[in-house]
């Protein structure tokens, strides 16, 4: 085996069917395949239609990311799949085709965390992740905040959400006010041409009360409710609501509380980079709020392109890359599905 490890990568957690081709952090081929579409006139992401997407999706996506690799799959060093967090019925598919690809050609598997993964895919745009670092991995499923010595071992859950994440906040006030599915995009372009301040939304648990006890954790729960009765206030009095102004103001609230329980963190820890991931993490003005004020601060920011922080198989082949280079032992063929695997246990 080479010292840069040839590492194939399937990510099936969610809606995307996603295959990465990583060389040690040189990415050689990132393969989507989206349900999205089919999930939209339901507002959400529906399981079972996502898992048949995936069943659909597999083999054509592993063979386009293979083509543009201008590898033959019996050239791979490793597998490495996301073995949870996520859908149930989606990590199956992912996890047995891995097993299938695998053991087809006498590989090693490793099973992978979902969020490890988001961490360790900006090492193929950034080159190393500085140890340690202030990981804020921002999603539909996640807000987290992990402090990472080792993204192959040593993740340090230190807050979370305790009701809505992040995304989910986005796609529910994006229903509210008539945006398409998914949500944040769409929430993201209105809120360029709104005001920001606008309205006062609340900022939760920020109060000291809050702090003493959640001082790393989010709730967006109550943001959403406020958005949803300020606009059911604006129809009953005849007001035309302002949809670029909400977005802003909503935009702007969960942008403020983010970033600024990422710098607490990571200034209680003595820790001076953060890294954001996450499909969220594309959001505009969180980039520009995180490095404005990180930077205020002495803390440096690095934050993987758009493409790169929303689902895919780049990062569950970054993450194996990294396995391999650092000897981790793989996982074994039986290896489950966990849909709700801790972010401490990186490899399953």
């Amino acid at each position: 085996m080479t010292d840069e490890p040839l590492v194939l990568g399937i990510e099936t957690s969610c809606d995307e069917t996603g295959v990465g081709i990583v060389r040690g952090h040189t990415l050689l081929a990132d393969a989507v395949a989206s349900s999205v579409e089919e999930h939209a006139r339901f507002g959400g992401v529906v399981p079972e239609v996502a898992s048949r997407a995936h069943l659909e999706a597999m083999v054509p996506t592993l063979e386009r990311a293979a083509d543009t690799a201008g590898i033959a799959l019996s050239d791979i060093d490793a597998v490495a799949v996301t073995s949870g967090p996520g859908l149930a019925g989606a990590l199956l598919v992912g996890v047995a085709s891995a097993k299938a690809l695998a053991l087809g050609l006498g590989k090693p598997i490793y099973g992978v965390n979902h969020l490890a993964a988001h961490v360790a895919v900006d090492q193929l745009e950034h080159g190393p992740l500085p140890e340690p670092c202030l990981a804020m991995l921002v999603s539909g499923g996640h807000s987290s905040l992990l402090e990472v010595t080792d993204v192959t071992v040593g993740v340090e859950p230190m807050g979370s959400t305790i009701d809505d994440a992040a995304g989910e906040a986005f796609d529910k006030v994006a229903r509210l006010l008539g945006l398409p599915f998914p949500g944040g995009p769409h929430i993201d372009r209105e809120a360029r041409s709104g005001n920001s301040v606008a309205i006062d939304f609340p900022r939760g648990l920020t109060s000291r009360r809050d702090l003493e006890r959640h001082r790393f954790d989010f709730s967006f729960s109550g943001l959403k409710t406020a958005v949803a009765r300020w606009v059911e206030a604006q129809q009953r009095a005849g007001a035309t609501i302002d949809v670029a102004d909400v977005a802003a103001s909503f935009q702007e609230a969960v942008c403020d509380v983010l970033t600024r329980k990422a710098i607490d963190a990571a200034t209680s820890r003595g820790i001076e980079d953060i890294l954001i991931g996450g499909g969220v993490a594309a959001n505009s003005r969180l980039r520009a709020m995180a490095e404005e004020r990180a930077t205020a601060r002495g803390i440096r920011v690095r934050v993987p392109r758009p493409g790169l922080c929303t689902d895919n198989g780049a990062m569950v082949a970054a993450l194996g890359a990294e396995l391999v280079s650092r000897g981790r032992t793989p996982s074994l063929l039986d290896l489950p599905a966990d849909s709700s695997q801790p972010i401490t246990t990186v490899v399953a």
